[in-house]
């Protein structure tokens, strides 16, 4: 075997540690972000969370600046010359974004997070604070309460306070005269229940969770569970009479049942508890026919019923939901400016972070010292510096996509949705010179705020159908359409999926009856048996 040397010549992308953060950075939510900006705080002393207003902020596009008026102006002149008086000075630089580095997204591999050991931030070798070492997001205000002492507590929060289903069923245990093994088993039940108000978990199987052993080594184990199941028993008899009506129901019928009887005991009420006692598909389908004759009563006291049962809760602890966790918080802010529309960042979402200062200047003191030590806290500075700039790049990433999705769908924000264009993910990075993979991972867990409302950035795109004409209607505009068209059906006659088909042929849009079908479903709107008014 004869052996040699050859040169070959080949090209390969190397994913460093700062280009994976700017990757991982990129497809976080407002929530996931707040989290690793939490915890990269607490593991970098070189970062820190800079509270004061700054003098001003740079980043993002040009044309997303905002003018300034003469008399926001003047008030900021004033509200500086305040500040100078009673702070004292700070000649920190400010960060500017626009000479921090960026990364080629165009270049960008599919898989982003390869398994690999303790990311090595290898800087130039300087420890001097670099003119962008200073805050950025100055607009958004900092967390935690600012209003001094902790203990006190408003009386708007007070007011607002989330008191949850078992909280509510309690308050109501204090009220009634039980001794404490029955209020323990009230305690119990009360415990079990699930978000919607039902006791999932059978009274004999709590009772042996409360009692647990073995049967062959503990005979009298069977009459101590069976006692205990006679309290829970009774328990549950007080539980389904408390407020909200129907609350530990076992299944939807006894739910049902439950709220009946705390009506009036009337011919209609009395229907609707016979109706409850069949199988509960004849109601789903309004099946008045059927019900009539399974229950030995006339048709239109059986409509009657299916009316006031319609009016029932069947998750009596609903309203008790804590919905405040699932607000959602937009990225950007779309308003009207004029003729056009302005595209901002939102500074609520915005972190607002620099690097430390006081320790950067110690480590730029002993950078003589070669120690691992001195070598390990460089690393950490260049960390720093880099989580900085790759969480400003991500949000001018989303600030770029936004504003060309915005003038994409321009007349969305003129019109409305029934305005919405067909869109995909390749038309915006052919735009902007990114990769298609960057684009999906901005437009996921990123909202923007508009004048119809909060939308998701994934919502703005969507495939096409064909019309007569020859052009394209989005998908979008299409379930718009079905929408509105289903509102304003007659409720005694409601559309079908093949007129609703037919109704948008009409309106030269080629829509066939499964894709009505399927577009329906995803908006959550009944079938036409369903919608039919009693």
């Amino acid at each position: 075997m004869k052996q040699g040397l050859s040169l070959r010549v080949s090209q390969h992308l190397a994913l460093t540690p700062q280009l994976q953060q700017s990757i991982r950075l990129l497809q976080l939510s407002t929530l996931e972000l707040g989290q690793e900006v939490e915890q990269m705080l607490d593991e970098n002393p070189f970062l820190e969370r800079q509270d004061e207003v700054a003098d001003r902020e740079a980043f993002g596009l040009a044309q997303a600046d905002a003018p300034v008026s003469l008399g926001d102006s003047l008030s900021e002149i004033a509200i500086e010359s305040v500040a100078e008086k009673s702070l004292p000075s700070n000649d920190d630089g400010i960060f500017d974004s626009k000479s921090s580095t960026t990364s080629d997204d165009s270049a960008e591999p599919a898989a982003d997070d390869p398994s690999r050991t303790e990311p090595e931030w290898d800087g130039d070798g300087t420890v001097d604070i670099a003119p962008d070492d200073s805050e950025w997001g100055s607009d958004a205000p900092p967390r935690g309460n600012t209003g001094g002492d902790d203990d006190q507590v408003s009386a708007a929060d007070l007011a607002f306070e989330h008191v949850t289903l078992q909280a509510h069923l309690h308050r109501q245990a204090l009220g009634m005269r039980l001794s404490d093994t029955d209020r323990a088993a009230l305690y119990v039940l009360i415990e079990s229940l699930d978000d919607d108000g039902y006791l999932a978990d059978p009274l004999d199987e709590l009772a042996q969770a409360l009692e647990p052993g073995d049967e062959a080594t503990d005979p009298d184990l069977l009459v101590r569970r069976e006692e205990l199941v006679q309290h829970l028993r009774m328990a549950l008899g007080w539980l389904q009479h408390m407020e909200p009506a129907g609350v530990g129901a076992r299944d939807l019928a006894e739910c049902l049942r439950l709220q009946i009887e705390e009506m009036r005991n009337t011919p209609v009420a009395r229907a609707a508890l016979a109706i409850c006692d069949h199988p509960l598909e004849f109601m789903a389908r309004r099946d008045s026919k059927k019900l009539a004759a399974l229950c030995g009563l006339d048709e239109p006291l059986v409509r009657e019923a299916l009316a006031v049962i319609a009016r029932l809760e069947p998750k009596p602890g609903r309203r008790f939901a804590n919905v405040a966790r699932n607000v959602v918080v937009p990225d950007v802010i779309v308003t009207r400016a004029g003729r056009g529309f302005k595209v901002q960042l939102n500074p609520d979402v915005m972190p607002r972070l620099k690097v430390h200062d006081v320790y950067a200047s110690a480590l730029r003191e002993g950078r003589g010292n070669r120690t691992e030590g001195g070598a390990h806290m460089q690393q950490r500075l260049q960390e720093a510096r880099w989580f900085i700039k790759n969480i400003q790049q991500r949000f001018d990433t989303i600030l770029r996509v936004s504003s060309a999705i915005v003038e994409r769908q321009r007349n969305f924000f003129m019109h409305g949705e029934l305005a919405m264009r067909p869109l995909v993910l390749r038309e915006i990075a052919d735009e902007l010179g990114l990769h298609e993979s960057t684009i999906s991972r901005v437009t996921t867990a990123k909202y923007m705020s508009t004048p119809f409302g909060t939308y998701e950035l994934k919502y703005f795109f969507g495939s096409s159908l064909g019309t007569e004409t020859g052009g394209n209607a989005s998908s979008t505009a299409v379930r718009a359409l079905i929408k509105q068209l289903v509102a304003g059906e007659d409720p005694k006659k409601p559309l079908s999926d093949n007129a609703l088909s037919d109704m948008l042929k009409e309106q030269g849009i080629e829509c066939a009856r499964r894709t009505v079908a399927k577009y329906r479903e995803a908006l959550r709107i009944a079938p036409a048996s369903l919608r039919k008014a009693i």
